[in-house]
């Protein structure tokens, strides 16, 4: 499948993204670089990562993820082929978006990422504590100082974003390119309402996380047992989805995956896909076999009738 445009940035990516959360986490050094090789071999070319990626894992102090994309690109020489995401505002040690943060924790993750450019800088969150004007006054420095090429916005509301981009506009600074939103088939109200109108009115490229609902959408919970198969996590996936709702947008996928002879999780994503305004959903493994699996969905071309069902099935949330 055709890459595709990041907003205006004159950056293009293929249509998955591979979400670099799992680095130094659920990946160890030795997985998280094979996971990147596949990646290349496969043509997802957009790897998403944060300062504080993995900072939740004990042990872990935070920029372990871009780290361990610093230590492949060094040892393979592959970062012409990959297009690096990254963020700042969450890490504790770089919170927020003031300027000199801003600068200080790019500074840091360019040392991390043993690069001289960041292609995609994002806000990780909103930072109501500073003016818009500043905070986009910081990212025109980076860029001017060739250490950014276009920045984007994770975690905004639609007000704020329309903000950021009418005070890009007139004050001549440089523009969110990218939003980052939590978008799937079962969590759709949160973007469809406001930011998609927003988004595709101004051209903005969207790269949305948890695209499988952290597991949900890939069919692997079913039950409060299956929950039990994975304590981390399961229980509260089965809370929040395994409803009636939950059960009715499963079945449908189970429909979709037999008629195409693919997997419910590749059903889920290239519904993303196909979705107008959807950029590049972001997916996470944690093996090779796991990553081909779902870069397939790219491959996997829905028909209206199959579209038309899921979106049925998943209407009200």
């Amino acid at each position: 499948m055709a890459e595709r445009a990041l907003g205006r940035s004159g950056l293009t990516v293929s249509p998955l993204a591979f979400g670099g959360n799992v680095f130094g986490w659920s990946a160890d050094a030795a997985t998280s670089h094979a996971l990147l090789d596949e990646c290349v071999a496969l043509g997802l070319n957009l790897v998403d990562t944060a300062d504080a990626y993995s900072a939740w894992v004990a042990g872990n102090a935070g920029g372990e993820s871009e780290t361990l994309i610093g230590q492949w690109l060094q040892k393979t020489g592959k970062r012409d082929r990959v297009v690096i995401a990254t963020k700042v505002a969450k890490w504790a040690p770089r919170k927020g978006l003031a300027p000199a943060n801003i600068q200080a924790a790019c500074e840091d993750s360019l040392r991390r990422l043993r690069t001289d450019v960041i292609d995609l800088y994002q806000a990780h969150e909103d930072d109501p504590t500073v003016p818009l004007e500043d905070t986009l006054g910081a990212f025109a420095r980076l860029i001017e100082q060739g250490k950014v090429r276009a920045i984007g916005a994770s975690n905004y509301s639609a007000a704020r974003l329309a903000e950021a981009l009418d005070l890009a506009r007139r004050h001549g600074l440089p523009r969110f390119e990218t939003l980052q939103p939590e978008y799937n088939l079962v969590d759709r109200a949160g973007y469809e309402s406001e930011l998609e109108p927003l988004v595709r009115t101004h051209d903005i490229g969207v790269i949305g996380y948890y695209a499988l609902a952290s597991g949900f959408l890939s069919g692997k919970y079913r039950s409060e047992a299956d929950a039990a198969k994975s304590p981390a996590r399961g229980a509260q996936v089965v809370r929040r989805y395994l409803n009636p709702r939950g059960k009715r947008i499963l079945a449908a996928l189970d429909d979709v995956a037999c008629r195409h002879a693919a997997s419910v999780a590749q059903g889920a994503l290239a519904w993303l896909i196909a979705r107008p305004g959807i950029t590049a959903p972001i997916v996470s493994a944690t093996s090779v076999a796991q990553l081909r699996e779902l870069a397939a969905a790219r491959t996997l071309l829905l028909s209206k009738a199959d579209i038309a069902a899921l979106d049925g099935a998943s209407s009200g949330g």
